[in-house]
C-alpha cells in the first residue's frame, strides 16, 4: 500500500510480448485482454419489498484478441484451421502468455490463458494506395487464466 502522498505509478500499454506454444514467429502488434463479468441471479425475498437479493453465479471471461503483421511462416491462421476443420482437435490447445513491461523492462504483469484455442480469424485490408502493414486478427477463447 502506498504511503499518503506518494505518486501511483502507472505504466504504457505498448511493452508487452505474446507467447503462445508452438508458435515462434509472430510479431504482435495489438492484444486485447478479455473483460470479465460476474454473471447473477436475482431472487425475491417474500416480506422484503425494498430490494431483491442479488446472487453471484459464474465468472463469464471474454476472449483474447491479438493482431500482428502477417508472415510467411502462417501458423496462426494454420491453427485456426486446425479447430475450423476439425482437425485433430485434441491438439488445438495452447498456452497463451501476455507479459507487460515497465520503462525498464521489468515485468509488472503476466497473464496466461490455458487450453487457449482460436475462435475467429480475420484477414487484412488489403488497398493498392495504401502503404499500412498487412494485418491479421485471431480471437482466442481459453478455459481459465491467471495474473501473476
Amino acid at each position: 500500500m502506498p504511503r499518503t502522498g506518494d505518486p501511483i505509478e502507472v505504466h504504457a500499454s505498448f511493452r508487452f510480448t505474446v507467447s503462445i506454444d508452438k508458435v515462434t514467429h509472430a510479431a504482435f502488434t495489438e492484444c486485447n485482454l478479455p473483460s470479465l463479468q460476474v454473471e447473477t441471479q436475482s431472487l425475491n425475498e417474500g416480506g422484503q419489498n425494498a430490494y431483491a437479493h442479488t446472487l453471484p453465479i459464474r465468472v463469464k471471461a471474454g476472449t483474447v484478441t491479438l493482431k500482428h503483421g502477417i508472415t510467411k511462416d502462417g501458423a496462426l491462421l494454420k491453427w485456426y484451421l486446425q479447430v475450423l476443420r476439425g482437425e485433430k482437435l485434441k491438439d488445438v490447445w495452447r498456452t497463451v502468455t501476455i507479459t507487460m513491461y515497465d520503462s525498464m523492462l521489468n515485468a509488472i504483469s503476466t497473464w496466461t490463458f490455458q487450453r487457449a484455442y482460436p475462435v475467429k480469424w480475420g484477414g487484412p485490408q488489403l488497398r493498392s494506395g495504401d502503404q499500412a502493414l498487412a494485418i491479421e486478427e485471431l480471437e482466442i477463447a481459453h478455459h481459465g487464466f491467471e495474473v501473476s
